[in-house]
């Protein structure tokens, strides 16, 4: 899969989690579709997408093994680091550390 498609399909996988989780209707941007996506998000999406394969493939598959919360964790940090790579000065929300996190 290209990096490209992988930024897609994260980005589609974080819709469905909003869709799925969000206890309202979420903001437009939340789940605005790819083709509407702007430059910065799809450009961290892709960044993230690598990371994970990255981190699968030196990890031999293994990471199978992880529960559910690891690997959470995993994708969770990676974004953070997005936002603080794409914006100076991100709003609290958008990088807060795991246990600050919405359940």
């Amino acid at each position: 899969m290209s990096n490209t498609e992988g930024a897609r399909l994260f980005r589609e996988v974080c819709i469905a989690g909003v869709r799925q989780h969000f206890p309202r209707e979420p903001k437009a941007g939340y789940v605005t579709p790819w083709q509407d996506t702007p430059q910065w998000e799809g450009e961290a999406a892709g960044a993230v997408y690598a990371q994970v394969r990255h981190f699968v493939e030196v990890s031999g598959g293994n990471t199978a093994r992880l529960s559910r919360e690891q690997k959470s964790r995993l994708v969770a940090t990676c974004w953070t680091a997005q936002m603080f790579k794409h914006f100076e000065d991100p709003k609290p929300g958008y990088v807060a550390d795991w246990p600050a996190l919405p359940g």
